[in-house]
């Protein structure tokens, strides 16, 4: 069976996850349905990463197998005929190796984390950002952010249901940008791994806006990291300002 490689965009906002679950609405379970459209015996598809609910993706990877010798412009014209009204795009198919995996061929994840800080709420962006109404020390931000780089357990950044064998992980980049609005400003903070443990993300940004805001001088950052306990970490994020933006491989399937 020809397999094939899926580039996918969404908005995280009305689902429940990437993994599909009985019950509730998930892009796993409306890409899946969109493949049956076209072939009723369609599998399952496996991803680069499960994204929690809310989480948004730019360029999320996942691999499907097909009956059909299909050509890939069209494959992916198909499932977003199919995929409409849900906020889910695929922005490219490509026809891979039988052997290529969308998660175990992965050798870098890249993540974008957007708070606005302004009193105003968010109006076009709601449900895109993490507001918070105070102003934010980005000089702070990026200190504390530094003792996080490099290969470290983090136990005290992932969540109590991480089901990740081991809570070590390597983060290659931390960066943070300020970029001023009319009302305020927003905050990038970009992530870069070879693989992230659950909610390490949302953990680390949340205890990164407590440094921003005063509430911690950027060395508790590493108290934190040092401590490998739960209870140490920050106010965990909300998802609305999480992306997968870009998911690396060592050939780009869709180049």
């Amino acid at each position: 069976m020809p397999r094939y490689a899926l580039k996918i965009e969404y908005d995280g906002q009305p689902f429940a996850g990437w993994q599909r679950q009985d019950g509730p609405l998930t892009v796993q379970g409306q890409v899946e349905a969109a493949l049956r459209k076209l072939e009723p015996d369609c599998g399952t598809i496996a991803a680069a990463g499960r994204t929690d609910a809310g989480v948004h993706a730019l360029g999320q990877v996942a691999h499907c197998d097909l009956a059909q010798d299909w050509e890939p412009f069209r494959l992916s014209e198909a499932l977003n005929h199919h995929l409409k009204p849900d906020p889910i795009t695929v922005l490219a198919a490509a026809r891979v190796s039988d052997e290529w995996h969308a998660r175990f061929d992965a050798v870098e994840r890249r993540y974008l984390f957007r708070l606005l800080s302004r009193r105003a709420p968010a109006t076009h962006d709601k449900g895109q950002v993490w507001r918070k109404n105070h102003a934010l020390d980005v000089d702070a931000m990026r200190a504390g952010a530094t003792h996080l780089i490099g290969t470290h357990d983090f136990t005290t950044f992932r969540s109590t249901f991480c089901q990740a064998k081991s809570p070590i992980r390597t983060l290659d980049e931390i960066t943070i940008s300020e970029h001023p609005q009319h009302a305020g400003v927003e905050y990038h903070f970009r992530f870069r791994a070879r693989s992230f443990l659950h909610n390490q993300v949302r953990s680390i940004v949340g205890s990164l806006e407590r440094v921003g805001s005063g509430s911690w001088p950027p060395e508790r950052v590493a108290e934190a990291l040092a401590a490998q306990d739960r209870a140490a970490c920050g106010p965990v994020s909300a998802p609305d300002g999480l992306y997968l933006t870009e998911v690396i491989y060592p050939q780009d399937p869709f180049a």
